[in-house]
């Protein structure tokens, strides 16, 4: 098995993780573009713990967050592109808008999201942390996302 994982297959790997008492560490997003922002917020994640898991959002819930032009990046390659970071040990593609039904198959011992987002905002936080987990905030890098990588595109190659 390798580290993209279906989430039926995610079942057996949680077990096996629980089993030998590893601490799970939880992140999701769309990482559309992989730029240095998303690579320091995965490493700092997965020091929160012994396994980050990650979800992926699907090529559908990308559009349905993000807009008609977006995903650039398919969710195979999205999900590739991330399994080969050392700090990623699985990776999930889920389908919904919000990873809610994910985190509670996952029960993760730590939830992470980016410091754009307050804890009490945070969605599945109140479930983690009544199963006894934590719910952390990663700080973002200033001027790196997706968006800011598309209009330094645009402005430097134009619209084609």
């Amino acid at each position: 098995m390798g580290k993209i994982v279906s989430r039926t297959s995610l079942k057996q790997v949680l077990k096996k993780l629980r089993a030998a008492r590893k601490r799970i560490v939880f992140t999701n997003g769309c990482f559309d573009l992989i730029h240095v922002g998303h690579v320091r917020y995965i490493k700092k994640a997965r020091q929160m713990g012994d396994v980050l898991i990650l979800a992926l959002n699907s090529d559908r819930s990308v559009r349905q967050l993000k807009g008609a032009g977006r995903p650039i990046t398919s969710q195979n390659d999205r999900a590739e592109i991330l399994s080969a970071l050392e700090p990623v040990d699985y990776v999930v593609i889920f389908d919904e808008l919000m990873p809610l039904e994910l985190i509670r198959q996952i029960r993760p011992d730590v939830l992470v999201k980016g410091s754009d987002y307050k804890t009490s905002q945070i969605v599945g936080g109140d479930f983690v942390q009544s199963q006894g987990g934590k719910v952390k905030t990663v700080p973002m890098v200033k001027n790196r996302s997706t968006k800011n990588l598309v209009k330094t595109v645009i402005t430097r190659y134009g619209r084609r």
